[in-house]
């Protein structure tokens, strides 16, 4: 026995290369490795195989994951010059994805493959290598997937223990959202007779996240441990947020409704629109006077019905593939703050208003009235009233008696008697276990790794990472079924971005009509489909109304395209900066005009004019007035309206940019966006070449880019485009609005 228990241990080591001697010894060397989504990868671990497969041809490797999170590295002469000092600042003390960044360079060997369901945004539109080994699959199918690709080697970055109580156990903390269903079907296989190794990396950054995202050491093969080489966790730094984002997540906040339930994805809009629902409650003056001026409820009556104006007073609930930092933000202001319980009978009777979470002998009565306990209480009663806090933790059932320390108690619920004992020795005060948010995996800016980390035991106990076919779908799973999601998902509102839009209500989110992927379908589908199967539930697809392309600017809303992401028959809520598309239910005619209505005003003509040739708009229609002001001048007024210049800043949670570093990011983004033509480019070096700063105006900034001093022509070239991108772009420090 003492051997069989021997053999269930994982292998721990300290060397990442006597790991891979490990694993080369369980499976051999045909590989099929899957890593997590993101921030979870082990990269020690994995850059040690990398490094070995590169040694050895004869090791086949397969690499299939998702999100390879690489540091900011820019391509112009400019672009490295600025994003240098910045990346080693925020990640020079995180080792490299070895792997990723061959795949950028196009240097993988020929024995080495890299399949990802889900890229950055637009990182690899021009790399055909990753172009042709993308795998298409939705969020909950990639378990699947990945056994069907034949993986046989599963890696994760894991906290380790960091009390007492959770010795034994690791936590999956950042990427719960496969693992917890892909480990047990791997260990199936290997129970079959297929050789397979699971890989655990510790990394004491990471924080120790409980509840289903906490598993056994022994679920893992081999364990990765050298406290001496852990490392910071990649850090997404925070975007900043232009008035355009700001107005889009200021409607998308009216939309939420208090006790209801929220999913939102990562980037500015996301951003935006936790910020404004943190103005609603926190500010909510400032809020209704924005909302009033905009005239929401006479323009787009949906926000009466399905929104809200005022604090959150329940509180929201959030359900979200991805943990976004505003999560942590939205909790801090007593937004985020509406607990769900593990039991759909128990989640019901509160969602009815029958139970509160003060706990009293109503209480008792309540839950026997449903046939959730029985009187005299069982043991299974008791145990399952001392889960929730109905009953003190140390009230036991023995003998057929309650035993409180050394009291002893009748446990007939019909006795006078009894009831006031048990009032006075085994109820408890509040309901407990419930949880605030689900999560499938995080990834954000280190303020938000160093918040979770801060986070009391309690407050952290309210978050539950766990399985994204848990959160995505309505199926039943393993950690609760259909009837509990829907008990606890009530009012859900679910908020995700798209890059455009056509007007007959297909969305395209993840690639372009020539069949190049921009990032992947992810959890967006799963989630639009949940919309439309939850009561009063609403998908909300926000974009901003233009793009630029090649100096030029575009409509997000067009007539039509030949790709979508969320089909025509699955269409809902859509908003741009300039107000809400109801397009549920609605007739196709309908769904046309409120789309042209959202629209920015320069393209409203041709939309209209493409609608009615299509005979989709009757040919007498013509657009009102009050539709024709959706110009960048109304958002800035719909800003200024709020009375306080900070309600909407470009960084509503902090920035990793210095004031310097802004300044010059505003002058690169002009730069680039008046050289996307021909014609620009040489207009814009000619201003250049005659550019110079006599008076030293610009000497710290010169610095900052290496370009003080200048050796040689193309840095005295570098040098004089920054100092008219200057020129063009002199303003105060901070103003936030670059991407660069």
């Amino acid at each position: 026995m003492a051997a069989i228990v021997e053999e269930q241990q994982p292998v721990t080591l300290a060397d990442s290369k006597a790991c891979v001697d490990e694993l080369i010894r369980r499976v051999g060397k045909r590989i099929t490795l899957g890593l997590p989504l993101g921030l979870g990868k082990p990269v020690r671990f994995v850059n040690a195989l990398y490094q070995r497969a590169k040694d050895d041809p004869s090791i086949q490797l397969h690499i299939v994951t998702a999100l390879s999170l690489t540091a900011p590295g820019g391509s112009s002469s400019l672009e490295k010059r600025f994003m240098g000092p910045f990346a080693e600042r925020l990640y020079g003390r995180i080792p490299e994805l070895d792997y990723a960044r061959d795949v950028i360079r196009r240097k993988l060997p020929d024995n080495v493959r890299v399949s990802e369901f889900f890229f950055k945004a637009g990182s690899f539109l021009n790399n055909s290598d990753q172009q042709r080994n993308y795998v298409c699959t939705n969020y909950t199918h990639a378990v699947r997937d990945l056994l069907a690709l034949g993986v046989n080697v599963v890696g994760q970055m894991v906290a380790p223990a960091s009390e007492l109580e959770q010795e034994g156990y690791f936590s999956l903390s950042c990427n719960p959202d496969l693992s917890l269903d892909l480990l047990p079907l791997l260990r199936a296989q290997q129970d079959a007779g297929t050789p397979v190794a699971i890989v655990a990396e510790t990394n004491s950054y990471l924080p120790f996240m409980g509840n289903d995202a906490a598993v056994e050491k022994n679920r893992f093969d081999i364990v990765l441990e050298d406290t001496a080489s852990d490392y910071p966790l990649f850090p997404a730094p925070q975007m900043s947020v232009s008035p355009e984002d700001h107005l889009i997540g200021f409607y998308a906040s009216a939309l939420l409704k208090d006790g209801g339930t929220l999913q939102v994805g990562i980037g500015s809009l996301g951003a935006a629109m936790v910020h404004s629902a943190i103005l609603r409650h926190r500010e909510n003056g400032h809020w209704n006077k924005v909302f009033d001026h905009l005239k929401v409820a006479d323009r787009f009556p949906v926000v009466t019905g399905y929104g809200g104006t005022g604090t959150f007073d329940e509180g929201l609930y959030g359900c979200s593939e991805m943990m976004v930092d505003g999560f942590i933000y939205l909790m801090e202001a007593g937004v985020l703050k509406r607990e769900v319980f593990g039991h759909a009978g128990l989640q019901e009777l509160i969602n009815r208003g029958e139970l509160i979470h003060a706990v009293s002998l109503d209480t008792l009565d309540v839950l026997r009235r449903e046939q959730l306990i029985d009187s005299p209480l069982r043991a299974r009663d008791v145990k399952w009233l001392c889960r929730y806090g109905i009953f003190h933790p140390e009230v036991e059932f023995k003998g057929g008696r309650l035993r409180v320390g050394d009291q002893s108690l009748d446990p007939d619920l019909d006795s006078d008697e009894a009831r006031e004992a048990i009032e006075s020795l085994a109820l408890g005060e509040r309901l407990t276990g419930g949880v605030v948010a689900h999560g499938g995996f995080y990834v954000g800016p280190e303020k938000f790794y160093q918040r979770l980390r801060d986070l009391s035991p309690e407050d952290r106990q309210r978050i539950c990472m766990t399985s994204v076919n848990y959160i995505n779908h309505l199926y039943d799973h393993a950690f609760g079924n259909q009837r509990l999601k829907a008990a606890q998902r009530v009012h859900s509102r679910f908020v995700n971005s798209a890059m455009m839009h056509t007007l007959n209500g297909a969305a395209v989110s993840d690639g372009l009509e020539d069949g190049r992927v921009v990032s992947g379908v992810g959890g967006q589908y799963n989630f639009v489909a949940m919309a439309h199967e939850l009561p009063a539930a609403r998908s909300i697809l926000t974009l901003r109304s233009t793009r630029s392309s090649g100096g030029e600017t575009l409509s997000t809303i067009v007539f039509s395209y030949g790709h979508c992401t969320i089909p025509r028959h699955l269409r809902d809520i859509v908003v741009t900066e300039y107000g809400i598309a109801d397009l549920r239910g609605q007739s196709d005619e309908q769904v046309y005009l409120r789309l042209i209505r959202i629209a920015d005003s320069r393209f409203q003509p041709d939309l209209l004019k493409q609608a009615q040739k299509a005979g989709k708009v009757d040919a007498s229609f013509r657009l009102p007035e009050d539709w024709c002001n959706n110009t960048p001048e109304a958002v800035q007024e719909a800003i200024k309206m709020a009375g306080d210049k900070d309600a909407f800043p470009p960084f509503p949670f902090g920035r990793d940019f210095t004031d310097e570093e802004l300044r010059l990011g505003k002058a690169l983004q002009t730069l680039k966006a008046a050289t996307a033509t021909r014609r620009g480019k040489l207009s814009t070096l000619w201003h250049a070449a005659k550019a110079k700063d006599d008076e030293g105006r610009y000497q710290s900034l010169l610095e900052r880019m290496s370009l003080d001093k200048p050796r040689g022509l193309k840095a005295r070239l570098d040098r004089r485009l920054v100092i008219h991108g200057l020129n063009l772009t002199d303003t105060l420090p901070n103003t936030g609005n670059t991407n660069a």
